[in-house]
Formats: structure tokens, sequence, C-alpha cells
């Protein structure tokens, strides 16, 4: 035996304020992701999503390694995953949602 016990076998005892905590950790984990853990929590390898980008694997590691980059490059990478890429402004409690910027005039 390993010692290795399932999840659910683990927070059986937990009380309802307790799970209520978890869950929320986890839901706060889930908002804010590095590329490389998007990419693996949408269930993509990086040669999936290189092929997807038409680029090589290694082109793949080094942008989600790149802590700047162009917006277009982002999209291409948010949509090889499945999804639309949406950036949103947040002003204190007011939050504005920029349109626009997938045109190539736009600057």
């Amino acid at each position: 035996m390993t010692g290795h016990r399932p999840f659910t076998e683990l927070t059986k005892n937990f009380s309802p304020e307790r799970r209520a905590r978890v869950a929320a950790k986890a839901a706060a984990l889930r908002e804010a992701m590095t590329l490389e853990e998007l990419r693996k929590a949408r269930g993509f390898s990086q040669e999936e999503t290189a092929a997807a980008l038409a680029v090589g694997q290694p082109a793949v590691a080094k942008f989600e390694k790149r802590a700047d980059m162009r917006l277009s490059n982002l999209r291409h990478y948010i949509e090889a995953l499945g999804g639309t890429l949406e950036i949103t402004a947040h002003f204190g409690e007011e939050s504005v949602t920029i349109v626009g910027l997938d045109e190539p005039d736009a600057a």
C-alpha cells in the first residue's frame, strides 16, 4: 500500500463551512492561471497546441514563458485552445470591456 487515498476520502469529514472555503479557494485558483496551466486545464499538450497554431512545439514552449507578447498572438493561442479572448479594464467598482482590438487598423 502506497498511502495514497482518494481526495473524496480525505475530505469526507469536512464541515460544510470548510467545504465552502475549499470550493471558494479552488474557484479563485481557476480564475488566475498561467498560459501553461490554462493549456493543461483544457487538456491540450504543447504538441497539439502547436499543430493548431501551425508552429513547432518549441514555439509554444517559448510563447508560454513570455511576459510580454502581441495581443494577436495571444488571441491565436486562446483560439487554438477553443476559447475567445476578451480584454476587460477594471476601475474600482466599474469594469469596461475593450472592443475593436481584433481589427487590423485598431491602434
